[in-house]
């Protein structure tokens, strides 16, 4: 895969740029760009594919959220997952997610979608799979991606302690096979998608769980609130 567009970060780097050199991200890489030469739009823009890694140092993590892929509306994804511009109206499951906070932590939610904070003070919004076709959920599954980020969460498993990581519905808590439960804290919960959110997600107490782990552990909370819109960085 060519890093000459799409940058990893460093501390990252390190741990998992040499699997970006393997056959499949070569292949994967092809795929990408064939995709691209037929017109197709590609989610997130190159320059945002990484942007859970770029946001959240690999030491910095204290947190780690998993999705699935991008969402697949124009102007919704930026390499975060769950997580839309802002600007872009929150969608169901982030809605969901808000009102989860509000009612586990009274924290009222944001006027906008923009989970960059949250990557900012050590929560990876980490998509098991990086991109997707415009208007084809799932179209990138099984080319390649899992792999990559299967090898991401593989080493914060093995490197560091004291992680809590955030598991929602099926697909998500497949990953956490590769997650040593005596090291971490596991915490898994149906989908907050509208679909399934009323079987358990509202009501998983997941952030304040979070956060009483993390003391526990002699560390700092997340603070779940966000900015308002007219704060955040252009």
């Amino acid at each position: 895969m060519n890093e000459g567009r799409v940058k990893l970060e460093p501390s990252w780097k390190e741990r998992i740029g040499a699997y970006l050199e393997r056959p499949e991200m070569q292949a994967l890489a092809g795929f990408l760009r064939a995709e691209k030469q037929q017109g197709k739009v590609i989610f997130p823009p190159g320059p945002e594919i990484f942007a859970a890694f770029e946001h959240t140092p690999f030491d910095k993590v204290r947190v780690v959220i998993l999705g699935q892929d991008p969402y697949h509306g124009p102007g919704q994804a930026h390499g975060l997952c769950f997580s839309v511009r802002p600007g872009v109206p929150p969608p169901p499951s982030l809605q969901n997610i808000f009102k989860e906070i509000q009612r586990d932590l009274g924290i009222a939610p944001p006027d906008h979608g923009c989970l960059t904070p949250w990557a900012d003070r050590g929560v990876l919004l980490l998509n098991a799979v990086l991109t997707v076709e415009r208007g084809l959920a799932a179209s990138h599954q099984g080319k390649g991606w899992e792999g990559f980020t299967d090898a991401a969460i593989d080493a914060l498993n093995r490197e560091r302690e004291g992680l809590v990581f955030l598991l929602w519905g099926s697909y998500a808590q497949r990953k956490g096979q590769l997650i040593d439960a005596r090291r971490h804290c596991i915490l898994r919960s149906v989908h907050p998608s509208p679909l399934s959110a009323h079987r358990g997600f509202l009501g998983c107490g997941h952030f304040s769980a979070a956060n009483r782990y993390l003391e526990e552990h002699g560390q700092a909370p997340v603070d779940w609130s966000l900015p308002p819109r007219s704060e955040l960085a252009a």
